[in-house]
């Protein structure tokens, strides 16, 4: 499959790391590391832990039909991955459905091979991003038809970091949201949690007025470190969470 470029993806790129794509069917991964530890080795292995990841999934998946389709927090079988544990775990929290957190989940478990072997790493899915670094960074807002988008940043310390840094959007993608946010995007140290709260946050946002019960929301919620959301030219935000130009 050819791999097409996602603009929004120049929202995380950063000058003094490396990128490189990993993508295997419905994943598709833009990754950046010091250039130094990149090499055909380090992509390799990386889309290993991918191939393994996804066949851990994929396998329960097919034994637990309901596991994939409900949108209300779920249980899984006794002796399921770890993966699917986690996932399951982290919506629960959230109060929705267990796939809600799989882009932020594989991103975490990717960004968790990949810091053995570089102390610089970014790992975007999606619009989920797994962080870890050493040296403030800033990641573009992407919020799409809203001026915002390519306007605001947020700015990561490294102290914040590892940190799940993900996206919710209710008028851009093809992930399933029942809101109409542009944008609603969690920061938690877990980008799985990250990742279903961001979903369940931005299912609150049919309009302006409801930006800020959708970060109250996710700011309610153990670990949550901030949240942000963004309908057309307006804009909620709380938490430990600062806001910089692009």
């Amino acid at each position: 499959m050819k791999y097409i470029e996602r603009t929004y993806r120049l929202l995380h790129r950063q000058e003094d790391l490396a990128f490189f794509q990993v993508l295997i069917k419905e994943t598709d991964l833009d990754i950046g590391v010091l250039r130094s530890k990149l090499t055909p080795e380090l992509v390799a292995g990386t889309r290993r832990q991918v191939m393994s990841v996804r066949s851990q999934l994929e396998q329960y998946i097919a034994c637990d039909v309901t596991f994939v389709k409900t949108l209300k927090p779920y249980k899984p079988v006794p002796g399921a991955p770890e993966i699917v544990k986690l996932m399951a775990d982290a919506a629960t929290r959230a109060g929705i459905g267990p796939m809600s957190a799989v882009a932020g989940t594989i991103a975490q478990y990717v960004g968790g091979y990949l810091v053995k072997r570089s102390r610089e790493v970014i790992v975007e899915n999606g619009g989920d991003i797994y962080i870890r670094s050493e040296r403030m960074r800033k990641i573009g807002v992407f919020a799409g038809p809203s001026p915002f988008t390519n306007r605001l940043a947020l700015e990561i310390q490294p102290h914040q970091t590892p940190l799940g840094v993900c996206t919710s959007s209710g008028t851009v993608g093809h992930s399933l949201s029942l809101g109409r946010a542009d944008a609603v995007v969690v920061l938690a140290p877990s980008a799985a949690l990250a990742d279903a709260v961001a979903t369940a946050a931005g299912n609150l946002v049919q309009e302006e007025d409801d930006l800020q019960a959708a970060v109250d929301f996710a700011l309610g919620i153990k670990s949550i470190i901030g949240a942000v959301a963004i309908k057309n030219d307006k804009l909620a935000a709380a938490g430990n969470i600062k806001l910089a130009p692009m």
